[in-house]
């Protein structure tokens, strides 16, 4: 009688780390079939594809298996691993399909809302703002840098999620669950602050104006605006592009207009 949804109830052999390690290669690809009906759901199931052969040598348990992996499925691609760590070590063990199902549903939120914070909104703009000041320095290396930099990190959290989601099966999830919330506000105030100090250093927005009566005369940038705050018309300016950008403004047109305010105060020798 199945119990929990399997024919073969007996646990498989265990994946070795050269086997989690092209589980972690073949992850690259989680996004390649991206859909708006399933999202990642087929990048997903071609990711964990081999673990599930070397598991289930019964076909019937590998169909179902293989059927219930394409349900939608939408997570941080760097984290990804982790999870696949977990449902390996479920399937290895002949979890009940329904648990299995729910832990990665359970797991999809949480990891995406962390690795945003972690690559997107800390590590990008730390690793980026060390090669664009080698850059804007002149140093050709700048982009190796970044690249090298971001990459190291990446891969090594791809890699050592991977062992340890499966290494610790279920029990990863409690841990997961305790620090999630701390991780993740931790992760965002700094990315907040580093993306605060590179528009201090990297957006010039400077009045060159100043303004004569007689024989007196106003620096407007220095006497007024930075008297009020240093940095000030840099944060504004880039606060209004984020509220564009939140409006539904493209890119592309944001570009431009920055372009034609340089253009028109370099004219007029306002800016």
């Amino acid at each position: 009688m199945e119990s929990n949804g399997y024919q073969d109830l007996i646990p498989a052999e265990g994946l070795s780390g050269k086997q989690l390690r092209h589980l972690v290669w073949r992850s690259l690809l989680l996004q390649a079939s991206f859909n708006y009906e399933r999202m990642q759901a087929a990048g997903w199931l071609y990711s964990i594809l081999p673990g599930l052969r070397h598991i289930h040598k019964n076909k019937k348990d590998l169909s179902t298996s293989m059927k219930e992996h394409m349900e939608f499925f939408n997570t941080h691609p760097f984290l990804v691993t982790f999870i696949m760590g977990v449902i390996l070590a479920m399937e290895q063990n002949k979890e009940d399909r329904n648990t299995i199902r729910g832990i990665k549903i359970a797991m999809m939120g949480p990891l995406g809302g962390i690795g945003d914070a972690l690559f997107y909104l800390t590590l990008l703009p730390i690793t980026a703002g060390i090669g664009a000041s080698l850059a804007i320095e002149g140093n050709i290396f700048g982009p190796i840098v970044f690249l090298v930099l971001f990459n190291i990190i990446h891969f090594g959290v791809r890699f050592g999620l991977m062992g340890y989601g499966y290494r610790m099966g279920v029990k990863a999830v409690a841990k997961l669950k305790e620090g999630t919330k701390l991780i993740s506000r931790a992760a965002s105030i700094v990315g907040l602050t580093v993306v605060g100090g590179l528009i201090a250093t990297y957006v010039a927005f400077n009045i060159s104006y100043v303004w004569h009566s007689g024989d007196a005369e106003l620096a407007i940038q220095s006497d007024v605006l930075d008297q009020i705050m240093p940095g000030l018309l840099p944060l504004s300016y880039t606060l209004l592009i984020y509220w564009m950008l939140k409006k539904g403004r493209s890119p592309i047109t944001m570009i431009v207009i920055t372009v034609i305010v340089g253009l028109v105060g370099s004219f007029f020798n306002i800016l």
